[in-house]
């Protein structure tokens, strides 16, 4: 896992770099001269939290409607859903899923312009999809997904930034400010305060992760990461919905970890804080800025939007060292195996 954490700035620069940049460019210069009117993605676990953030994004940077399929729907319950003006969306490290081939195949049929995200080019799922790219992540050692879930974070941004601009180029600007996300990678995972605070965590009986926006996906694969290290219950929480009852829950003996951004997420964040600072809630803030009363995971200032890409290293290294110090083995997750296949 460890190994997996530290290939994360390589992988960035690797996905930036002209041959898988241009290949992503060719399926986004496509989808936008499909012109989709909605856009449907669908994954499991990990996946499923890269999909949301694809969801702010495909809602706040097309201006198109966005939502997560349930793969049940089709595969249990045998709906055949009219999806023929969507884009549907199967996002998948191994691609061996079936559930989600079936959702691809289903949505095809009826129309679809369908589309694997996965880091299996060779895999069922891009057999079945119409386009596929290539999140080139490289062998992932652990059975916890981490360098797979930023690849595909950052291939679905770079897809999205593709469609919007019309021909699947990223502007200039965009490129030049992706660009820097390898360097400010290595520099969020030199930090050792992870490390430095997984004991103070060690007896946690379990946790609250919440965030905002963007934010929301990360808080939701850090609970993820703690449950699957350190069997740790973790409820993830977007910041609107902790307010509307699981607050009462909160207390000085349940640590919270809120990724706070600097964009308009961040900044709903300001209500949430207090909150807690009432309830003598034990708060970890993820951002750029100090809080007050709150200890501070530190990460680059960036757009919000990059923000994802940032926020969850220190997370991931925080489930690894607490998992070390909980005494389990985080590469071997009790019950987990590295592809899991649902229908």
């Amino acid at each position: 896992m460890a190994a997996d954490i530290d290939e994360q700035p390589a992988g960035y620069a690797r996905l930036l770099s002209a041959e898988h940049a241009d290949a992503i460019a060719r399926v986004a210069a496509t989808v936008a001269e499909r012109r989709p009117r909605h856009v449907v993605f669908t994954a499991r676990g990990t996946s499923d939290h890269a999909a949301l953030y694809a969801a702010y994004l495909t809602e706040i940077r097309l201006g198109l409607p966005a939502g997560l399929a349930s793969p049940s729907a089709v595969t249990l319950f045998g709906a055949r859903p009219d999806l023929s003006d969507a884009l549907v969306v199967a996002v998948s490290q191994s691609g061996g899923s079936p559930d989600l081939a079936e959702v691809l195949r289903s949505a095809r049929a009826s129309g679809a312009l369908t589309l694997a995200v996965t880091n299996a080019p060779e895999s069922p799922l891009v057999e079945v999809a119409e386009l596929s790219v290539d999140i080139a992540a490289g062998h992932e050692r652990a059975v916890a997904a981490t360098k797979t879930y930023t690849a595909e974070l950052l291939a679905l941004l770079m897809l999205v930034e593709g469609i919007r601009a019309g021909d699947g180029a990223l502007p200039a600007a965009e490129r030049e400010a992706l660009a820097a996300l390898p360097e400010l990678a290595a520099e969020t995972l030199a930090d050792p305060t992870p490390a430095q605070l997984a004991p103070r965590y060690r007896f946690a009986a379990h946790l609250v992760t919440t965030g905002r926006g963007y934010a929301y996906p990360t808080a939701r694969e850090a609970a993820l990461k703690l449950m699957e290290t350190s069997y740790l219950p973790a409820l993830a929480f977007s910041g609107a919905d902790l307010l509307h009852g699981p607050l009462a829950m909160t207390d000085p003996d349940v640590p919270v970890l809120a990724v706070v951004g600097s964009g308009p997420g961040g900044r709903s964040m300001e209500e949430v804080l207090p909150r807690l600072g009432e309830r003598r809630a034990d708060v970890l803030v993820i951002g750029s800025a100090d809080v007050e009363g709150a200890t501070r995971l530190a990460v680059p200032e960036v757009d919000e939007r990059y923000a994802p890409l940032l926020d969850i290293l220190p997370l991931q290294r925080l489930a690894l060292a607490l998992a070390l110090t909980r005494g389990q083995d985080p590469d071997a997750p009790r019950g987990l195996k590295k592809v899991t296949a649902t229908m």
